[in-house]
């Protein structure tokens, strides 16, 4: 819309006048003076015609066309009409203006600095050379990123960040993100948050996954000894949650899997680790539906199991779905956001635990938590138990009562165990909904009940000289000493780089 008074009047009216009904708008001039969100219900042909009105007077932005902005020196010569005569040649080429500065009594009186944003990058060339020929010029800047853009068109600015992050989708889908991100920072405007920050919080999401995939890859391992036979490997990627794999004589098992976008990393570093035979990998198992922890499980072609639950909150695409805050609008989309950014592919070759609890059946019970599901991994007896719904509806946690091994997802974590770089990410997260709980009081009495069952099983095994290894969903494998979570053993840190190993995804087909 033009900066002017009535602007807004003149869009709401055309809205009225065809009876369509305003249920959401944000403008906030210290973003972008020109961009007014609306959400506009209407019958079929009213939206046509609102729609039809709105860009009719110029005001319906229908795409977001990378701009460029170009910023050089010209030398002007020293008499009446010269600015005029350049400044035609802008006008002409459809450049617009974002600052001009000249001042003959300065250090430069015959120089004049000027700034443009143009949409249509293809003019450029023509502009240059028209200007050449006629006039000095010096280059100071030429930018096709956005970075160089001023805040009169911030939007578009965000638009051309946000295209490194989501590939290539189209330009309705584009605008459709755009329009999910404004709503997140108008929820968090409502909060005190400022929208500055929040747009820069969604960006380093995205800046964090792709600065951190590829040869920048890397992750802190831990290897554990379960029986002579049978290793554990706990591997924690730059941003997410943690990959599990259990490497036995008979087969090979994950627990999650971690974001899609570090599948190709992830499978380098199983080579790196001599557990790249992808035909011996039986089983993949999902605690909860978090892109960090089954976002890469479409990628293997072994079956995938969860619970019905945590399949219909990655159908929903909220991460709200099912619990008492599931209207919430940060979570829905900041779902949006990280399955984007991160390259969600959810299991397709999924196994369903029984539901056993619909019909009243309740195989047995640890502590507080049902058992729905039995399973061996190797030689090792394993439940799966169903969580209480705080961190995320749906959740299931893992436990192999003889050895003591729980796999409680994100409903315990070991904080002091995260590097600054990992910390600083789940922060994101954080700020972004919150809260990463979906019931914050109910994730309390989750953990609580969780700890009550860590203190049991370290009973049992006392005996054995052993304790129960509690296999966060972040952070290190960790036991309980003095009622706090210290880390099992020490770590090692790959380095995709120096790892020497690089698979295709063309090689991963064939082996599939």
């Amino acid at each position: 819309m033009p900066d002017r008074p009535g602007a807004l009047h003149r869009a709401a009216e055309i809205i009225k006048r065809y009876e369509g009904n305003i249920n959401r708008i944000q403008y906030d001039r210290r973003i972008d003076r020109h961009t007014v969100f609306f959400e506009v219900t209407a019958g079929s042909r009213a939206y046509e015609k609102i729609s039809e009105e709105l860009e009719k007077i110029g005001y319906l932005q229908t795409s977001l066309k990378p701009v460029a902005f170009l910023k050089f020196h010209v030398y002007l010569p020293n008499c009446p009409g010269a600015l005029f005569d350049f400044l035609n040649s802008i006008t002409s080429s459809g450049a617009n203006i974002t600052f001009l500065d000249f001042d003959d009594r300065g250090q430069h009186p015959e120089r004049l600095v000027v700034g443009l944003n143009i949409e249509n990058t293809s003019v450029i060339d023509n502009l240059l050379n028209r200007l050449k020929s006629g006039y000095r010029l010096e280059i100071l800047e030429y930018d096709t990123t956005g970075e160089a853009l001023d805040d009169t068109v911030f939007y578009l600015r965000l638009a051309q960040k946000l295209r490194v992050f989501i590939g290539n989708a189209g330009e309705a889908f584009l605008m459709r993100f755009l329009y999910d991100i404004n709503h997140i920072a108008q929820e968090l405007s409502n909060l005190q948050k400022d929208p500055i920050e929040v747009f820069e919080n969604i960006l380093k999401v995205g800046e964090c996954l792709n600065r951190t995939s590829g040869e920048n890859f890397y992750a802190d391992v831990q290897r554990v000894k379960i029986k002579d036979d049978l290793e554990l490997f706990c591997f924690q990627p730059p941003c997410g949650g943690n990959i599990y794999f259990f490497d036995t004589p008979s087969e090979r098992v994950m627990i999650d899997t971690g974001y899609g976008i570090y599948y190709l990393d992830v499978v380098n570093m199983l080579q790196h680790y001599g557990l790249g035979d992808f035909s011996r990998l039986k089983r993949i198992y999902i605690t909860h539906a978090d892109a960090d922890h089954c976002g890469a499980a479409g990628c293997f072609s072994v079956l995938s199991y969860l619970n019905r639950e945590t399949l219909l909150v990655m159908q929903e695409t909220s991460r709200a779905y099912g619990s008492s805050n599931q209207e919430c609008i940060l979570e829905e989309v900041y779902t949006k956001i990280i399955n984007l950014f991160s390259r969600f592919t959810p299991p397709s070759n999924i196994a369903l635990f029984p539901e056993i609890l619909q019909s009243g059946e309740i195989i047995k019970k640890r502590g507080s938590f049902p058992v729905i599901f039995q399973f061996k991994i190797g030689n090792l007896n394993f439940e799966a138990l169903e969580g209480l719904g705080g961190h995320m509806y749906g959740e299931i946690f893992y436990l192999c009562p003889e050895e003591g091994l729980l796999f409680p997802g994100d409903a315990i974590i070991n904080f002091k165990s995260l590097s600054p770089d990992r910390t600083e990410y789940n922060v994101l997260a954080d700020y972004l909904m919150m809260s990463v709980n979906v019931d914050s009081e109910l994730a309390k009495e989750e953990r609580n009940a969780l700890m009550s069952l860590i203190f049991e099983i370290d009973e049992k095994l006392a005996r054995r000289n052993k304790k129960c290894l509690i296999c966060c969903g972040h952070g290190s494998i960790s036991v309980l000493e003095g009622g706090k979570l210290v880390a099992y053993s020490s770590s090692e840190r790959y380095v995709a780089k120096q790892s020497g190993i690089s698979v295709c995804r063309e090689d991963l087909d064939k082996n599939n």
